[in-house]
């Protein structure tokens, strides 16, 4: 198949046109972000049956009327695992280009494992091992080779094969519209921004910090998160998440404290020090801002341990019933969260709602029963 190299405005506005003939297309993305806090955009990679186009970023000043084209709700937008690549769509756009199919979250539907790999389905669906000789290229650099340019395109152009084989198998077990919830989620312009104000709540580590620590590792964590985006430097470059919670146990409050630290470079000391030694100060002085209480080490009892059996009993049930590894339907840690009353457990949530997470939270608030027969656990209606 013929590569489209799409570089100039007029090759851009034929590329336009063949997309808005399409009911729908495969999209994949090459950025840079080893050095960044933002994704720098090397190239975009277009296809859909009988074409493949690679588009230069670099090369074309104004890409409006592609994205115009590729926003059309009326056409499906295919990616694997597709955050990273929606990320660079909202960063340039502020926007989503729904509706999106995501062959990832939709594998495990098909009897995959949870999170499978591209190259994974591609042997799987095709029986094709990827060239992997291209994994570390720099894509800014210019001119791409020929072969940089066909490892690129490759990847939307299988993507377009295994996007119709999974279509027709979902459609075979009747679970094509199970899907809908979970790609609507992506739409969620949360899932691509953090604010510097919430980025603590991705911290790992931080239900063990109290009082004090937790307020200081809050300040800094904000901190970190502006200043990496106002220089555009990936924010473990400025601390990493180790040395933040560090700080927040060893309250150093001058430049001399913080200096020996372990793990503290002396250029941070240097073009931080002050700044880190005053936020440490002043967030010593208020209060921190609460933990959720999903945040908080669950007590489990022995009881919650035997609820969360009963629970497994019914998911291996649903599983085997819909021919599906039970971990892919919901996990212990899955089964704890809905136990406990998060929002967040997956099992609230899409096709595995409908399978078994509906069911569980009946039982739960005791609209269902559960029986034991020599063969069988029956679940009823209370």
């Amino acid at each position: 198949m013929t590569i489209q190299y799409i570089n100039s405005p007029e090759q851009l506005d034929s590329l336009c046109r063949q997309i808005a003939e399409q009911p729908w297309i495969a999209l994949d993305t090459e950025f840079l972000r080893e050095k960044t806090y933002y994704p720098k955009f090397c190239l975009l990679q277009i296809a859909a049956p009988g074409w493949v186009a690679c588009v230069d970023p670099l090369a074309i000043a104004d890409l409006g009327p592609l994205f115009d084209a590729i926003y059309n709700p009326n056409i499906v937008k295919v990616l694997h695992s597709c955050r990273q690549d929606l990320e660079i769509f909202y960063q340039i756009t502020g926007k989503i280009p729904g509706p999106i199919f995501d062959t990832q979250i939709a594998a495990p539907l098909l009897g995959f494992q949870e999170n499978p790999g591209y190259a994974m389905l591609v042997s799987s669906f095709l029986n094709v091992n990827l060239n992997k000789a291209h994994t570390r290229t720099d894509w800014s650099v210019r001119p791409l080779s020929e072969d940089q340019i066909q490892y690129a395109a490759d990847d939307v152009i299988y993507l377009c094969k295994i996007y119709t084989l999974m279509c027709e198998q979902l459609e075979k077990l009747g679970r094509r519209d199970w899907l809908d919830s979970d790609f609507e989620l992506l739409n969620n312009p949360e899932l691509y921004q953090l604010s510097p104000e919430n980025a603590w709540l991705k911290i790992r580590g931080k239900n063990k910090l109290t009082g004090k620590q937790l307020s200081i590792m809050q300040s800094l964590t904000e901190w970190r998160e502006r200043s990496a985006q106002q220089e555009n430097k990936p924010r473990n470059w400025l601390l990493s998440d180790d040395l933040l919670l560090e700080l927040a146990k060893l309250q150093p409050v001058t430049v001399a404290e913080l200096a020996k630290i372990r793990n503290i470079t002396e250029r941070t000391v240097n073009r931080y020090g002050r700044v880190l030694c005053e936020l440490i100060d002043t967030a010593r002085q208020r209060p921190p801002k609460p933990l959720n209480e999903k945040d908080r080490p669950a007590k489990k009892t022995q009881q919650h341990e035997a609820v969360m059996d009963v629970l497994g009993a019914v998911v291996r049930i649903r599983a085997e019933e819909n021919s599906l590894n039970p971990i892919i339907l919901a996990t212990r840690k899955d089964l704890e969260q809905l136990l406990f009353g998060e929002e967040d457990s997956l099992l609230l949530h899409g096709w595995r709602y409908n399978m078994a997470g509906k069911e569980l939270q009946g039982l739960l608030q005791g609209e269902y029963t559960l029986s034991l027969q020599p063969d069988a656990l029956v679940i009823s209606q209370a």
